[in-house]
């Protein structure tokens, strides 16, 4: 079995000022990293550079929270993959669910940015998650792989190495509510063996699928337990550093 190195990423949202990012991505570098784990976090883009800036020499990656599918034009209040890149991004995400409830990213949508952050070299977080109605009327697994399936229409497995897949219920984030340590054990084993019929066991084998849905300082280690999960998009707790120092070094 292939060793998967595990990733904890925190997804700042729109929060933070620019002194406030600085304070907190500078406490972050002494965080510690017992398990050699990779970290990314996600500021926004008003601090994105700062934030590259201060994790430079550290083992803190930054991530975009979104691009736009082209690289330079008439596109107001959008930032390119070009402009993420330029400014310290070696990720993004693509396909958060606030993308695509509040800002309606459709799946056509999601492809175009997905083909854009590749084209440029940006490491793409896809995140994938169902509602509590799709979950209640047993679809979880069908709109999944339907998400996974347009979303990452059209590309070889080549152009997808590295690609990294968050799953996050979206009954569960911000809600207080989380996936039983089996429930993620579950969807995120179902999307393992969606890849390997999509493109291949080996691929299936290697890419990492992160569960994103009110990971605590609290629930981090059993999470971290299953053995298809492959580590964590954090959210509120992202925004302390003490609770995501904790997070980086579950047990």
């Amino acid at each position: 079995m292939t060793k998967r190195t595990p990733i904890i990423a925190g997804n700042w949202k729109m929060h933070n000022t620019l002194a406030e990012s600085a304070a907190l991505i500078t406490a972050l570098t002494k965080a510690g990293n017992k398990n050699h784990v990779e970290i990314i976090v996600a500021p926004s883009y008003t601090s994105l550079a700062k934030v590259a800036e201060l994790a430079k020499g550290s083992e803190i990656q930054v991530a975009a929270q979104d691009v736009h599918w082209e690289d330079k034009g008439a596109f107001t209040s959008a930032v390119s993959p070009v402009q993420a890149k330029d400014a310290g991004a070696t990720h993004t995400l693509i396909g958060h669910s606030e993308r695509r409830s509040v800002f309606g990213d459709t799946d056509e949508i999601l492809n175009k940015k997905v083909a854009a952050a590749l084209r440029h070299g940006l490491t793409v977080i896809f995140c994938v998650g169902e509602t509590l109605e799709e979950r209640e009327a047993g679809k979880t697994l069908s709109v999944i792989e339907s998400q996974l399936k347009n979303g990452l229409k059209d590309f070889t497995e080549e152009q997808l190495k590295g690609l990294i897949i968050a799953y996050e219920p979206v009954w569960a984030i911000g809600t207080g509510k989380t996936a039983t340590p089996d429930q993620a054990q579950e969807v995120h084993a179902a999307i393992r063996a969606y890849l390997a019929k999509a493109y291949s066991p080996a691929f299936a084998e290697a890419t990492r699928i992160l569960y994103g849905g009110s990971v605590k300082d609290s629930n981090v280690d059993e999470i971290m337990a299953k053995e298809d999960v492959d580590g964590a998009l954090v959210g509120g707790q992202s925004l302390i550093a003490e609770k995501f120092a904790r997070i980086i070094n579950f047990n």
